[in-house]
């Protein structure tokens, strides 16, 4: 069988229609959860360095705590936030369920109205939601009353893990750099790297929303940049009292 005869109508070959939106919010999400990792690390790391310049052993352990801390709390947060959608959708759906059981007559004609609001003439808006109904009620209530899918509810593992691992991967960047043998270089080097990676978030959180790049980089860098000098100079003032 051709290719084009197994394409759907109104699709091009080769072009994804199912689930882009939500594969979107994910990779938004991890964007995000990157560009947190950055930021947060990058602060308690150069916090520390400008406290203790030279103990690298005092720099690693608090880098890591923070990461480790940061990525659980992303991880957790973002699974009781899901879980919460979840279940509310659930409970949207069987109370939608109830309805079309009890009432379908009232659930047809509430369907032909949201039809008519989004534009359609009532002749037509009662025959989409006829037929629509016809095919499968849930669904079609689902979609346009709800706004769900009730064949695919939002996973809170997924979630988790990738608020858990973007994190993570975002963190490992002013870790691995300030930890570099490049003696008082260190958190010049890191910040220029924290710069590099928060421009890169900022350019590709820009794409995925079909944002302009401008202003969604400059916030990245200008966050991260008062970030990192915020800590730095409390580092410098509780290095100095201690010592």
């Amino acid at each position: 069988m051709s290719e084009k005869a197994v394409t759907a109508p109104g699709q091009h070959p080769h072009e994804p229609h199912e689930n882009l939106g939500q594969r979107l919010n994910w990779l938004r999400a991890g964007v995000l959860g990157a560009n947190d990792g950055i930021v947060s690390t990058a602060g308690v790391v150069i916090g520390v360095a400008g406290a203790t310049p030279g103990n690298v052993l005092a720099i690693a352990t608090a880098g890591l705590a923070a990461l480790v801390a940061g990525a659980f709390s992303m991880a957790g947060g973002e699974y009781v936030s899901v879980s919460t959608q979840r279940d509310t959708e659930r409970a949207m759906i069987a109370k939608e369920k109830r309805e079309l059981a009890e009432m379908p007559e009232e659930e047809l004609r509430e369907l032909a109205g949201l039809y008519e609001q989004r534009g359609l003439s009532p002749e037509l808006a009662q025959q989409v939601a006829e037929e629509l109904t016809a095919h499968d009620a849930l669904a079609a209530h689902a979609e346009v009353e709800l706004g769900i899918d009730p064949d695919e509810y939002t996973s809170p593992w997924v979630a988790a893990v990738s608020s858990f691992v973007a994190f993570s991967v975002g963190a490992l960047i002013p870790l691995a750099v300030i930890l570099l043998p490049v003696g008082e270089s260190r958190v010049w080097v890191a910040a220029v790297a924290v710069l590099i990676g928060l421009l890169l978030t900022g350019w590709i959180s820009a794409v995925l929303g079909k944002a302009p790049r401008g202003p969604a980089i400059l916030r990245n860098i200008v966050m991260g940049g008062a970030t990192m000098i915020a800590t730095y100079a409390i580092g410098l003032l509780f290095g100095v009292a201690v010592s």
